[in-house]
């Protein structure tokens, strides 16, 4: 009898909670899944397609991501062409016609924040270059409190009733990331002018955050591998300009990285780069306090 009531409360409780989530909410990167958490809470069923272990740039429209975005209120992206390999197709497959460009059922997180490496011409000869600039936003902690404001004022749109909660969820969350800016900046400020390596260029908007000084690519061009004639030209150039750290991201290929950093004497720092890059950074909180971690005992 016991068991009976207790699974008949535990039925119950998913019940209320499945009534009570208004939007069915799919997320393009781990970031952004985690803001929808902290904005909506319990008011959004979330889906996530991708995880930080993947390259975004690179993902295969797989049945189960159309089946997700077919029964989305709200498909929340980077935009600026980052997932342009993938997202066309998942919208067209899905027939969805709510979650199309132009649709408030679509939202950019770009489309928030100012953009950075804008190129003056956009040719594929150049590599993985995107014509609305770099789409690596989300390094930049004030990049995510700019998006957070638009966030919260779409799924306000999208489910008016739960405006309310939406807007005490804001403030909440903008109050503890302002915070936690504060604390970062202080912490972070032994970084200001330091040389780095960058394996792809995926770190401007840390970068314009924290002063670090970008002195060489490891990628003659971006998503371009970089050949063994070309990193030795760089290991050259470390003579004469030498940086202190090899910076690449938790989803990058490390060979490189490793191969330079080993005959430069230098340590490589794997940043998470998003929610989820490694086991510690679990949220977006958690994902700068880790980020700020590594670069400062790399600097030691």
């Amino acid at each position: 009898m016991k068991r009976l009531k207790l699974l008949a409360l535990v039925a119950g409780l998913l019940a209320a909670n499945l009534a009570h989530a208004s939007l069915k909410v799919v997320a393009c990167e781990p970031e952004w899944g985690a803001l929808v958490q902290e904005l909506a809470g319990p008011r959004t069923s979330l889906y996530t397609a991708t995880t930080a272990l993947q390259d975004v740039h690179h993902i295969q429209a797989r049945p189960s991501l159309i089946a997700a975005v077919r029964t989305a209120d709200l498909l929340v992206c980077t935009g600026a062409e980052l997932e342009t390999g993938w997202l066309p197709v998942l919208q067209r497959q899905s027939g969805n016609a709510a979650v199309q460009v132009g649709q408030p059922g679509y939202f950019e997180a770009a489309s928030a924040v100012r953009m950075l490496e804008v190129p003056t011409k956009a040719d594929r000869a150049d590599g993985d270059v995107h014509a609305a600039g770099n789409p690596h936003i989300q390094t930049d902690p004030r990049n995510i409190a700019r998006v957070a404001t638009a966030l919260s004022q779409r799924l306000s749109q999208l489910d008016p009733a739960g405006s309310p909660d939406y807007a005490r969820r804001l403030a909440d969350f903008s109050a503890r990331w302002q915070a936690a800016i504060q604390r970062w900046e202080a912490a972070a400020a032994p970084l200001r002018g330091l040389p780095i390596v960058v394996q792809h260029k995926a770190f401007p908007y840390l970068q314009d955050w924290l002063g670090l000084r970008e002195v060489a690519t490891l990628e003659p061009k971006p998503g371009i591998e970089p050949g063994s004639g070309h990193l030795a030209t760089l290991l050259e150039r470390q003579q004469q300009n030498p940086a202190r750290m090899v910076l690449r991201a938790a989803y990058n290929d490390g060979r490189a990285a490793e191969w330079f950093a080993s005959r430069a004497k230098i340590p490589v720092v794997v940043l998470p780069f998003t929610v989820g890059g490694n086991e510690r950074a679990k949220d977006l909180f958690s994902l700068f306090d880790e980020t700020l971690a590594q670069l400062l005992k790399a600097a030691r």
